[in-house]
């Protein structure tokens, strides 16, 4: 019981003294998850709403293959990326192996379905009377797509913000296109895996708080999003 008590004790005072390389592996995964995420969601976000608000012959089945991939396994993910940016893939020449934008590579493949999957459902369960409203009374296509952003803002904010919360918690992408290499591709999960069978429990314990901590943001502001959103319903 000493040995989890001092490991939890000595966590809270890295994290409570801004250990610096506590802050830089935090910092470095905060960076590379932004960024997959912020990338994601600007293909996410069009492609939703191409998805949910058009008809053409092949929707059912990109519909099928969207939430196929929802399920798609990191590593497998990882495999592809490798094989594309490794010295003998197609990019092989621009040395993104082992850097952070081959992880952000392979996380924006990760969450991309994710994001695109909830920002179609938000669109589907939307209210039709608002949006059959503004093409009655003449709206050019720009204010239609306006309106339909500002309707379903909440749940976009929801669809980004798991997507963040995705890409925060995987090791497979960040470990197979990363290396692990501190302070360039180290992230909180890889640390985590790194320091924990170097026998630094202390360390990989208090990136396991900061982690669950965030997750614990995430999910409130994820939970907070969609009480507005209910709200605003009324």
């Amino acid at each position: 019981m000493d040995y989890y008590t001092d490991a939890i004790i000595r966590a809270l005072q890295l994290i409570i003294n801004l250990d610096s390389e506590v802050i830089q592996v935090v910092t470095t995964s905060l960076k590379i998850s932004i960024s997959s995420t912020l990338i994601a969601s600007i293909i996410s976000i069009p492609l939703a709403i191409l998805i949910a608000r058009n008809k053409f012959k092949s929707k059912k089945f990109i519909n099928i293959i969207l939430n196929t991939l929802l399920s798609l396994p990191t590593v497998v993910i990882g495999i592809f990326v490798y094989s594309l940016i490794s010295r003998r893939g197609v990019l092989g020449e621009l040395d993104l192996l082992f850097t952070p934008i081959g992880i952000i590579m392979g996380q924006v493949i990760l969450i991309i379905p994710l994001i695109t999957a909830l920002i179609r459902n938000v669109i589907f369960s939307m209210d039709e009377k608002l949006y059959k409203t503004a093409i009655s009374i003449g709206a050019s296509r720009s204010q239609k797509f306006k309106l339909l952003i500002l309707e379903a803002r909440y749940g976009i904010i929801g669809a980004v913000i798991a997507g963040f919360g995705r890409v925060l918690g995987e090791i497979g992408v960040s470990m197979m296109l990363g290396g692990n290499i501190k302070g360039v591709t180290r992230t909180i999960t890889t640390a985590m895996s790194l320091e924990t069978n170097k026998g630094r429990f202390a360390f990989a314990l208090a990136l396991g708080i900061i982690l669950l901590s965030l997750s614990f943001l995430i999910n409130f502001v994820t939970y907070f999003l969609q009480e507005g959103k209910n709200y605003a319903r009324r």
